[in-house]
């Protein structure tokens, strides 16, 4: 899990430049949600590429929290990437109008899925490519909207675990604030990942190495410590979202990484 800070920056970078470079194009897109991986993305892609080449949207709803949006613009002016904030209000309420009943992870799914619009609208405008936000604990665990923040055309971070994700941002002086805040997809008033997933990210993480990179069995990560029910949820979460990791070309940085070396059927873990 430990990662070569300087190797890894490199090689991820690199990644961005070549890929968005090799199809004629010069820039990218990302929304910054005032969350830390789209804090990283953005980051990533800054050092490829410079600062005017990288252009951030910040997309909130209604509901979102003014927290996020102000981090959101903390981010853009630390990296000092051209900007702009576009609420999607407007363009959601008149689907939620008509379904009184729609539930709020529903509505989740469809505004994360119009941000998604909105940033393949504006990479059509910039000349540019939608950059990915979703880190490596996020897709095997099938934690997000498909085709919507899972959804982009290249993803430097998602062969990073959430905890590697931290620790790169911290190397590369990311605002403190934005890695210290409780990680929220910012769907709902007091929405968080952890609580939603009923467990931490540092404590996944771990399992997930194990489980992934290491190719432990079941058996042996419960002998290693692991709690045998937690083993069986992260498992079943991994196979019963498979579906879900259809995914842009991925950096590698790791033996085993999604889409590459990973490459299981729906059924995987039985």
């Amino acid at each position: 899990m430990r990662l070569n800070h300087e190797y890894v920056t490199k090689v991820l970078t690199s990644f961005i430049k070549d890929e968005v470079e090799k199809v004629g194009l010069r820039n990218v897109v990302v929304g910054l949600s005032g969350g830390i991986d789209s804090a990283l993305s953005a980051t990533l892609a800054t050092l490829a590429l410079g600062k005017e080449r990288v252009y951030a949207y910040a997309l909130p709803y209604k509901t979102s929290s003014e927290e996020s949006l102000n981090d959101a613009k903390l981010v853009a002016d630390f990296l000092g990437v051209n900007f702009d904030v576009i609420e999607i209000t407007p363009f959601v309420d008149p689907y939620f109008e008509k379904f009184a009943d729609i539930s709020r992870v529903r509505k989740g799914n469809v505004m994360a899925r119009m941000r998604m619009i909105v940033l393949f609208d504006k990479s059509a405008e910039n000349n540019a490519l939608v950059l990915g936000t979703s880190n490596k604990t996020e897709l095997l665990l099938g934690y997000g909207t498909w085709y919507g923040d899972m959804a982009s055309a290249l993803n430097p971070i998602g062969d990073l675990y959430k905890t590697q994700v931290w620790d790169l941002a911290e190397y590369l002086g990311i605002p403190e604030k934005v890695i210290k805040k409780k990680p929220t997809a910012d769907l709902w008033v007091g929405q968080s990942d952890e609580d939603e997933l009923g467990f931490s990210y540092k404590d996944v993480d771990k399992l997930l190495y194990a489980m992934i990179d290491e190719r432990r069995s079941k058996q042996e990560l419960v002998r290693m410590g692991f709690d045998e029910g937690f083993v069986k949820d992260v498992y079943e979460r991994i196979r019963r979202n498979q579906f879900k990791r259809q995914l842009p070309v991925i950096a590698k940085v790791s033996n085993r990484t999604i889409g590459k070396d990973f490459r299981y059927s729906r059924d995987w873990g039985y």
